[in-house]
């Protein structure tokens, strides 16, 4: 009893009751003005993603389009082992760091990345997506270099949709992807 007394007690004090809102944030005032058609449904918004950090070798990326489509605060993590390391790890990435941290790859490699199949969770102005998806650096390639899931965590503030996490996983010989996530 006194467990729950102390976790009452720290969600109210940290502002998540549930008589209220949590307390507001906004996006920030620095990020570029999303295109409505890439926010209007959960569909658009994911097609914006993949779209956005897709191309071929020498093309630069809209990375203000990218930036557009995170909320304030949102993150990117991706999660996985190291080559010859046991442990999974996860980095935690702002959409800068993400785009610091990407472009120079996606930009002289060349990435295709699409989404084959999604699964949508919705309640209320919330949705969760784990969207399968395969990577190819080129779009003709036949097989992609990599499959995986993306799993979104979105908001829709009433005007848009935002999306607060990407969180993905790569496909390994000890995580193939179910069967379920295959499916359209």
């Amino acid at each position: 009893m006194i467990k729950a007394a102390t976790l009452l007690l720290f969600f109210l004090s940290a502002g998540f009751s549930q008589s209220g809102p949590p307390p507001a944030q906004t996006p920030a005032p620095s990020a570029p003005q999303a295109k409505q058609d890439d926010v209007q449904s959960i569909d658009s918004i994911l097609a914006a993603t993949y779209d956005v950090i897709s191309g071929p070798a020498g093309k630069k990326r809209d990375w203000d389009r990218f930036r557009s489509l995170f909320y304030s605060g949102a993150r990117l993590i991706p999660v996985g082992k190291r080559p010859g390391d046991s442990d999974y790890r996860a980095r935690v990435l702002s959409p800068d760091d993400y785009v610091e941290r990407s472009a120079p790859f996606l930009e002289k490699e060349g990435f295709f990345e699409r989404g084959v199949a999604n699964k949508v969770d919705k309640f209320g102005n919330i949705a969760h997506v784990f969207s399968t998806y395969e990577s190819r650096h080129n779009a003709a390639d036949a097989q992609p270099f990599q499959r995986g899931i993306n799993s979104f965590q979105l908001m829709n503030d009433g005007k848009r949709w935002w999306i607060l996490t990407i969180m993905w996983e790569g496909e390994t010989p000890e995580t193939p992807i179910p069967a379920e996530y295959l499916k359209k």
